[in-house]
């Protein structure tokens, strides 16, 4: 397995992470055993990275992690745990959380979940924007020095965010949506990343599963896709025209558009790391043929020329989401 390190403070981990969430929630209902059996497929191919979250499930998520990793070295791992998105009963989201004290106890529950007594990178999912970053980082910056906590990491933060809390304490990463369709962050926060050293977790590198050959055969979005812009109605038609260039591209190379779409993300910098969010084996085995490939600079120019960045139809949230997204709010 290729390895590279998160930014210059960050631990060194596979050069692909493995995504959880969908073994728990949002895409429908997952195999309990296919789920544990393709973490351990992911174990066994070199994969360390492993991100998961507390409100994944509202906890299933990390009891299930924990049940894959028992009797597994602990050292061999490294888990990356986001926290702070508040749901309820229901399963709604009702805000987020990151009071210092709550930030604290997020963690406690979380540790007594995995079964470990530390996690390598701890960071909110979403900025609050009720509470100063700076307070909610400071909690994790004592949770580091009691040995709770390897590493800081953000999750949807702007370049200005992101340049507040690297003058408070190193961050390892950011972990933020980064594809074909979502290249936002190229005009602010990835140079901001790139000037401060600081490395790139990239979940959404197939755009919810647009970017597949499930989606060209017309398979109907599941799950919380479903209220996706992207994926609605004239959105989804445009979406797919573009999605068939760049199938018509990985067909030349003889390998799916799922791969093509991977290998990109991968050649966009060796402090990029794409998390993929495979809930069964075949999923992973096809994510993983991406390694082996190696995109030339002519490559690039022609995926894309298929793929220009804004082309995208719709906006990667509904509205109500998009707005409180910190990484969506511009400073220039």
């Amino acid at each position: 397995m290729q390895t590279r390190r998160l930014g210059t403070s960050g631990p060194v981990v596979s050069a692909m992470g493995l995504g959880l969430m969908g073994m728990s929630d949002f895409y429908g209902p997952a195999d309990r055993a296919e789920s544990i059996a393709t973490i351990h497929a992911a174990l066994d191919a070199g994969i360390t990275l492993l991100d998961t979250g507390d409100f994944y499930g509202m906890g299933h998520n990390e009891l299930l992690l924990a049940e894959a990793l028992r009797g597994y070295p602990r050292d061999r791992v490294v888990l990356s745990v986001k926290f702070g998105a508040l749901r309820d009963p229901m399963g709604a989201f009702v805000g987020v959380d990151g009071r210092p004290a709550a930030v604290k106890t997020f963690l406690a529950y979380s540790l007594r979940r995995l079964g470990t007594d530390y996690v390598d990178i701890y960071r909110p999912a979403r900025v609050d924007p009720q509470v100063p970053i700076d307070e909610t980082v400071g909690a994790i910056a004592d949770l580091i020095r009691a040995g709770y906590v390897r590493h800081l990491g953000l999750s949807e933060a702007s370049a200005a965010t992101v340049r507040r809390v690297h003058q408070v304490y190193p961050v390892a990463d950011l972990q933020i949506e980064y594809s074909l369709l979502s290249r936002g962050i190229e005009a602010e926060i990835l140079p901001t990343l790139r000037e401060l050293g600081i490395g790139l977790t990239a979940y959404g590198v197939l755009s919810r599963g647009l970017i597949s050959a499930g989606a060209l055969r017309g398979e109907s979005a599941s799950g919380f896709r479903a209220h996706l812009p992207r994926f609605q109605g004239e959105n989804l038609a445009r979406n797919l025209a573009l999605v068939e260039a760049l199938a018509t591209i990985a067909e030349a190379k003889q390998i799916s558009v799922a791969q093509l779409a991977i290998a990109w993300v991968l050649s966009r910098g060796s402090g990029i790391v794409p998390l993929i969010g495979a809930r069964r084996r075949d999923r992973l085995r096809e994510a993983l043929g991406a390694l082996d490939l190696s995109l030339s600079e002519t490559d690039v120019s022609t995926i894309e020329a298929a793929v220009p960045p804004g082309a995208v139809a719709g906006s990667r949230y509904a509205r109500d989401q998009m707005a409180i997204l910190d990484s969506e709010q511009r400073t220039g």
